[in-house]
């Protein structure tokens, strides 16, 4: 997601924000479907509008000097980047010390100024403020977008092919995806996610950085901290080094020293913003966007905005200088 909303201003291009598009729209139908049949419960992070501002803006900020977000950095450990896992280490120390150590009562005081519930207590979403059943204003909302989305799509004649024909196994690890299937494929993994969380107790999809924590607390404490995030995290790094090795990407690769420093101070500066404002993109943009709450949409656009700005100073600006 870092290249998806950099490539905006940097490059003028929206291939990568497409099929974040998809991954949402794909989860918001099956989050429908679920929460229709009673399978889960929608349950959108708190609307603590002051962390959620300041959390999504450092977090956006953080990815770009980090060179991913919390799960491009967690992926790119699996393939042997020395740079991300210098970006992981910063995240997890900082994340930790925001969400349980010396920064937390900051956390605390910021969430607690800022907070705005609903009458009943619940956290504020289009669906509940509108009255109407999240199932139904899911569905709508979906309909409308698919609709649009063709109409625009026959009006531009954009084609469908494919391109040359290769195998499965080809396109799947070696070839790179295209944004639909990308797309899709995330939603639906989401969509399992979901359902495999609330499972083991947790109600809600996808997350990373809460894994992160989990995990080192159980190193550190002794005490088993491990929960369904921790055991994601492990196997997307697992799956991360497996995809690698097959296709023939895996390398222990080390930047220069000082991008070394940069995507460490990266990492501190997204584990402060994703403690502070309740998640990353992960949580707030594939996983709260799609239950339609209004924290993971303000959180969202915020951390876009600490993206974009961050973007201008590193890529922009150097540019124009050149000029």
């Amino acid at each position: 997601m870092n290249s998806a909303f950099r490539d905006i201003i940097v490059m003028k291009d929206l291939t990568l924000l497409k099929a974040v598009g998809v991954a949402i729209l794909v989860a918001m139908i099956g989050f429908a479907v679920m929460d229709k049949t009673g399978v889960i419960t929608i349950s959108p992070v708190p609307f603590f509008w002051g962390a959620l501002m300041v959390g999504g803006f450092v977090f956006g900020i953080g990815m770009v000097l980090a060179g991913g977000c919390a799960s491009g950095i967690t992926y790119r450990l699996g393939e042997g980047m020395i740079g991300a896992m210098m970006a992981v280490l910063g995240l997890t120390l900082v994340g930790l010390m925001t969400s349980k150590g010396i920064l937390h009562p900051a956390v605390t005081a910021l969430r607690e100024a800022t907070m705005i519930t609903l009458a009943d207590g619940s956290a504020p979403t289009l669906a509940n403020l509108a009255g109407v059943p999240f199932w139904l204003m899911a569905l709508i909302i979906a309909g409308v977008v698919l609709i649009v989305w063709a109409a625009v799509t026959k009006r531009n004649g954009e084609s469908t092919e494919t391109g040359e024909k290769v195998s499965v196994y080809q396109s799947v690890f070696k070839k790179g995806w295209g944004w639909k299937a990308a797309g899709i494929v995330i939603g639906v993994i989401n969509i399992i996610a979901f359902y495999s969380s609330a499972s083991a107790g947790r109600m809600y999809p996808l997350g990373i950085c809460g894994g992160y924590w989990s995990t080192t607390n159980t190193l550190i404490t002794g005490v088993n901290q491990m929960n369904w995030l921790s055991v994601t995290l492990l196997s997307t790094i697992l799956g991360a080094f497996v995809a690698a090795k097959i296709a023939g990407e895996f390398k222990f690769r080390a930047p220069a020293p000082k991008t070394l420093v940069q995507t460490f101070f990266g990492g501190v500066i997204m584990g402060f913003g994703a403690a502070m404002g309740g998640g990353c993109n992960i949580t707030h943009i594939l996983s709260g966007v799609p239950q339609l709450a209004l924290s993971s949409i303000l959180g969202g656009a915020f951390l876009v905005f600490g993206c974009w700005f961050m973007a201008y100073f590193l890529f922009i600006r150097p540019m124009r200088n050149l000029d």
